[in-house]
């Protein structure tokens, strides 16, 4: 990785040569070896050096370095990726387990074998089939990179992959490296920034080309690998013992909360671009696996069930039948499956002989599976036809399963409107239209294509009602079926959940839903909110305690439960490694079910390439998979009752902490002051506003979004720790703390992911931003708590630093760190000049300029640093 990081630097600073000429460079490597030299030294004369040289360029030139900046980290991000990839290939060419106990229980393959051992085969077995893995992409706007940048660094990686594979020194190597430098230039010749806000169409394609390039393929070779894994030679040659256990979810189209341009139109048209990528996928994986049917009849025998699809096509289609006939003379099964292919491209089309659902396709595919096992050819059989099932499994005709978002007082209002019996505004009639776009999408789709609305902010079991009520009201006894989700977010909402939730499913439409389904129910919890709300200490502890009780209460009222996890990327917002805070949830809240949203430069950096995804999957599967074994569920409970009063004392001293900080008088506008919140509110990085309303005075008007981009961007993280510090001082025992770390999943998943978040702070560019505000009050606050905290997870994980029992992320963390430091001291000078500047049109000249800089800086900020939101 090394020699890859050495080797793109130079062809970057070829690059910049030849585009910018050796000025540039030059002023590139000054900055550079001056902030390195800063980080390594520690002394206030080395940063000073540093800010100057930043302060000293002219805005045009600071405005290059920028970019060469980010351009770096662009590359840097590759390489790391490309790593991964490597070591990921080298570990799947070992021999897989055969699922004797010896794999690592953070594969699907392991977790089972563990979970046999303490359950036996057949509970184990009936695990596994239940298993669910839901992600659901999201279109909250924490990617800060333009789609035409993800496509060179893309085209980059493939590059890079073939100079692997070239001979050194060779013709091959040379025309690898060439096109890299062409794919270099290109990065740095466009533009970084987008010129305007994707729309929401804009968003459903993006988040389609990871499907197409990624997903659709990637997720069957994941349940065959764990398949090959669990039953070595066996696999391939009979019925897999794993599921399609994978289902993918999506709001981009779907979540109107707090974004007006989300309309019942473009979530039509999201469910249109959806089914016709999968239709087309499908048709074309059909076609390639019927081609390679060649399987004669002498040999291959059809069965009566495949002879009669073939005769109904052929009385249907006379035609086409015959020219697939004299193309595949005595190949009946493939001829059925290439009849197949066709006939989902009529269904995209809407022809009348296509499908009437995916059910459809599955019974002939399995009847073709029959035929093929009934004949001998169980190969083909459990092999290429095997994979098409699991495709039609997982993605249906739909790909993704669209839910729908509002918030409760939009209903409510609706509502009012409706029972007044006057005019109906626009807003309500656009209510109204949602429920006809879901009835429609079901139609032509199935159930699984929509269906889920989600209400934020359900504060009572009316609120939940109220989707019902409006539903009848958009289309009588016409109307769709809902499976209405609660999503609670403010602190108050998670401890007023239990009961909730208990009214709710009295009511009638929460009964027949949940009859029809097998007692099933869905609860949405918000990390974001409540995190903004209490601190990410309380905030945490109040998420578990909500998990626990909601967990119990279904338990006992005999309702399988499935938590669905609002985390973002930042660990401000719930993020950090998924299959660790799987492992630290209370008993029976995961029970083999695990659905989380996925958002940003997460989607990308967790499904955009084929062995990383894989991976992840495996990964969150066998965590899913593993955190209802009795072990686990037992060590995560005797753990919560023995350190339940340490639990009480940290969650009311963080409170006290966070409260003391945002509740000052005149900490919003400070927080806008004293972080670029206002300036990446310009940046176009999505279709949803930044903010709830037009002011900055109050804190709850604030999305969680910038709320956490902004502290990030600052280098000072404080919505991932603020408040532990003096949460761990106030239990004070070090021996219980330290204890509690190695014995209580929960606080060791909140102790490594703090010392994450303070890794990549900065206290000496952190107090420059502070010092951007009028109130050492506030900031001398900040800093306290940042010392108070650093110190505390330093003793707790052991070591004279951050991250030193993860000395790989530690030098991960370390290389990159003075790179960032450089386009912080460019954002910091940007936004000295916006903060000084005496009021100006907007758009004018200087003041567009610094803003050019500041917005520069923080896309490469957030590529330097990955996880911004």
């Amino acid at each position: 990785m090394r020699s890859d990081v050495r080797m793109l630097g130079q062809l970057l600073g070829q690059v910049l040569r030849e585009a910018g000429g050796d000025d540039l460079f030059e002023d590139v490597e000054r900055l550079r070896l001056a902030t390195i030299q800063a980080y390594e030294d520690h002394s206030s004369d080395a940063f000073d050096r540093a800010a100057a040289i930043a302060d000293s360029f002219t805005i045009a030139r600071a405005d290059e370095v920028a970019r060469a900046f980010t351009c770096y980290f662009h590359l840097v991000n590759l390489a790391e990726e490309h790593q991964r990839v490597r070591v990921l290939r080298e570990r799947a060419g070992q021999a897989p387990s055969t699922g004797s106990g010896t794999t690592a229980t953070d594969t699907v393959a392991g977790a089972y074998a563990r979970l046999r051992e303490e359950v036996g085969d057949d509970e184990a077995r009936r695990r596994l089939d239940g298993l669910r893995f839901h992600p659901v992409f999201t279109a909250h706007p924490t990617e800060a990179r333009r789609r035409a940048v993800s496509s060179s660094i893309r085209r980059l990686s493939e590059l890079l992959t073939q100079h692997d594979a070239a001979s050194a020194g060779g013709s091959e190597e040379h025309r690898a490296r060439r096109r890299m430098l062409e794919e270099i230039d290109t990065l740095w010749r466009t533009a970084p920034l987008r010129a305007q806000k994707p729309s929401p169409t804009d968003e459903v394609r993006t988040v389609m080309g990871v499907f197409d390039e990624t997903l659709f393929t990637t997720v069957p070779h994941v349940y065959r690998r764990i398949d090959d894994a669990l039953r070595g030679e066996e696999s391939g040659a009979s019925a897999p013992v794993v599921p399609a256990f994978v289902r993918i979810g999506s709001w981009v189209g779907g979540d109107r909360d707090g974004n007006p341009f989300v309309t019942a139109a473009v979530t039509r048209e999201a469910s249109q671009i959806a089914s016709d990528h999968v239709l087309r996928g499908l048709e074309r994986a059909l076609d390639r696996i019927g081609r390679t049917l060649t399987l004669a009849a002498d040999d291959t025998p059809p069965s009566a069930e495949v002879i009669a699809l073939w005769e109904r096509f052929a009385a249907t289609e006379p035609t086409v039948a015959d020219e697939l006939a004299a193309r595949s003379p005595d190949e009946p099964h493939r001829r059925v499956v290439l009849v197949m292919a066709r006939r989902v491209a009529a269904t995209r089309r809407g022809d009348d002989e296509g499908y009437t659902g995916p059910e459809e396709l599955l019974a002939e595919l399995r009847a073709v599976q029959s035929s093929l096992v009934a004949a001998g050819a169980r190969r083909h059989a459990f092999g290429g036809v095997q994979h098409l099932i699991w495709q039609v499994e997982t993605y249906g005709f739909h790909l993704t399963e669209l839910e729908v978002r509002q918030h409760s007082q939009v209903h409510a209002k609706a509502l009012a409107e409706l029972e007044a019996g006057g005019a109906i505004s626009t807003q309500t009639e656009e209510v109204l239209e949602v429920f006809r776009a879901i009835a429609d999408i079901q139609r032509d789709r199935g159930l699984r294509a929509a269906g889920r609305y989600v209400v934020s902010f359900t504060q009572a079991a009316s609120d939940l009602a109220n989707v019902y009520e409006l539903a009848r009201h958009a289309l009588g006894d016409d109307a769709p079926v809902l499976d209405v989700v609660p999503l609670f977010e403010t602190f108050a909402d998670l401890q007023a959940a239990p009961g909730i939730l208990a009214e709710a499913v009295t009511f009638p439409e929460f009964r027949e839903r949940m009859a029809a389904t097998g007692n099933r129910l869905e609860v949405m919890l918000g990390y974001s909110d409540s995190s903004k709300d209490v601190g990410p200490v309380a905030a945490n502890l109040a998420l578990y305690t909500a998990q626990e009780k909601i967990a119990r209460w279904a338990q006992e009222s005999g309702i399988e439960l499935t938590l669905f996890h609002g985390r973002g990327g930042a660990l401000g917002r719930g993020g950090g490694p998924a299959n660790s805070a799987i492992l630290a949830q209370p008993p029976h809240s995961v029970d083999g079910r695990f659905k989380l949203t996925e958002q940003g430069e997460v989607i990308f950096a967790r499904y955009g390439e084929p062995a990383i995804a894989m991976r992840h999957i495996d990964q969150v599967a066998a965590a899913t998979l593993l955190a209802s074994s009795p072990t686990v569920e037992e060590r995560t409970s005797r753990a919560a009752a023995r350190y339940a009063d340490v639990a009480t004392t940290m969650d009311a001293a963080s409170r006290e902490r966070f409260f003391a900080l945002v509740k000052a008088e005149g900490f919003a506008p400070w927080f806008a002051t004293v972080t670029p919140m206002e300036e990446i509110g310009l940046l176009a990085l999505g279709s949803r506003p930044a903010r709830r309303g037009l002011s900055v005075e109050s804190l709850e008007d604030l999305r969680a979004i910038p709320w956490v981009f902004a502290w990030t961007q600052a280098r000072i993280n404080l919505a991932g720790w603020f408040g532990l510090g003096t949460a761990l001082e106030a239990v004070g025992d070090e021996d219980l703390l330290t204890e509690a770390y190695r014995e209580w999943p929960l606080l060791r998943t909140m102790v490594d992911n703090v010392a994450m978040s303070l890794a990549k702070t900065d206290e000496r560019i952190a107090r420059q931003y502070l010092a951007l505000g009028d109130r050492d009050d506030l900031a001398a606050l900040v800093l306290d708590e940042l010392a108070l905290t650093r110190r505390w997870v330093i003793r707790l994980t052991g070591g004279e630093g951050l991250l030193e029992n993860k000395p790989v992320l530690q030098r991960a963390v370390q290389l990159r760190s003075p790179y960032v430091d450089a386009l912080s001291l460019l954002q910091l000078r940007a936004l000295r000049a916006l903060r000084s500047a005496p009021e100006q049109p907007e758009g004018s000249g200087a003041d567009a300029e610094q803003q050019r800089l500041l917005l520069l800086s923080v896309s490469g900020v957030a590529a330097g640093l990955q996880n911004t939101g």
